[in-house]
């Protein structure tokens, strides 16, 4: 496995998570996603809500067209296509950021990246399509593996762990190891705990609280924990109002040295958070 951080191989470029964390802008084409669904269902609408992201400080966009959320609906492959790939299209030509596709389908991924994406963000780690390794493989395309027990339609309904931390580390540690024997560079891995997807609101907490665990892995840590169900469960906020938990978890992961990706809805108040958050520890550093 690739012991080091600092390097994302995907496709043409190179990212550097290990170096000051990336910013991954969401970007949700689906009618159902739990926070936006709706918002951005026509590629024009989609497109301008993805280059407003990367105009507020967004290193990444990702593009989904199927929601996640616990008890979504499965989408079929062409209404997904139809949903995605215009999208990843017209963004190709429109920034030279790096575009991630949030789908566990083959041939999603490949049209995406045949259209211009960089990066597949699949939650099922490779397990949701025997072909789609291959696609990756072939494009050495960028590769995000989650966590996920269960699938949306079941995994809320009785998630039990031995301990949910070193569950986790050992699933992301196994996949890591079997996208290797499928021939995909550690380079090309980032993991992702999966904070909110077939976990209580106690093991999310619990998760957050000792996700530096995952940085044994050698590989950057992907993590998305924005405006999610268990802070509105923990304080009492609708989806709108849960900003101000998503930064708290953002900058608790940060200060632990935890992840080196966050994954998040509000782009531009992420944005400045992190760059307090770098600017105070490059002063601690500099006053020690």
């Amino acid at each position: 496995m690739d012991e080091s951080r600092d390097e994302w191989r995907l496709r043409d470029r190179i990212l550097y998570p290990g170096r000051g964390v990336l910013i991954m802008g969401i970007v949700n084409v689906t009618p159902d996603s739990f926070s936006d669904g709706g918002r951005f269902t026509k590629v024009e609408t989609a497109v301008a809500h993805a280059l407003e992201l990367a105009r507020q400080g967004a290193d990444i966009l990702d593009v989904g067209g199927e929601s996640t959320r616990p008890n979504a609906v499965a989408v079929d492959l062409e209404e997904e296509l139809r949903r995605v790939v215009p999208v990843v299209r017209e963004l190709a030509t429109r920034t030279d950021l790096p575009l991630s596709v949030d789908t566990y389908k083959a041939e999603t991924a490949r049209q995406a990246l045949e259209a211009g994406a960089h990066i597949i963000n699949d939650v099922t780690a490779l397990r949701g399509d025997p072909k789609m390794a291959e696609i990756v493989r072939t494009f050495g395309a960028g590769l995000v593996l989650m966590h996920m027990q269960g699938t949306p339609q079941t995994m809320q309904q009785n998630p039990v762990y031995d301990d949910v931390t070193n569950d986790v580390t050992g699933f992301l540690e196994a996949r890591l190891q079997a996208a290797a024997d499928m021939g995909i560079a550690g380079s090309q891995v980032v993991l992702d705990p999966g904070v909110g997807f077939g976990k209580t609101a106690e093991h999310n907490l619990e998760l957050l609280a000792r996700l530096v665990e995952l940085q044994r892995l050698g590989r950057p840590v992907c993590l998305g924990v924005s405006r999610k169900g268990f802070m509105g469960r923990l304080l009492g906020r609708p989806t709108t109002e849960r900003l101000a938990s998503s930064l708290a978890a953002v900058c608790h992961a940060l200060a632990g040295g935890a992840a080196q990706i966050v994954r998040v809805h509000d782009v531009a108040e992420t944005r400045d958070a992190v760059r307090l958050f770098q600017a105070l520890k490059e002063r601690q550093r500099l006053s020690d």
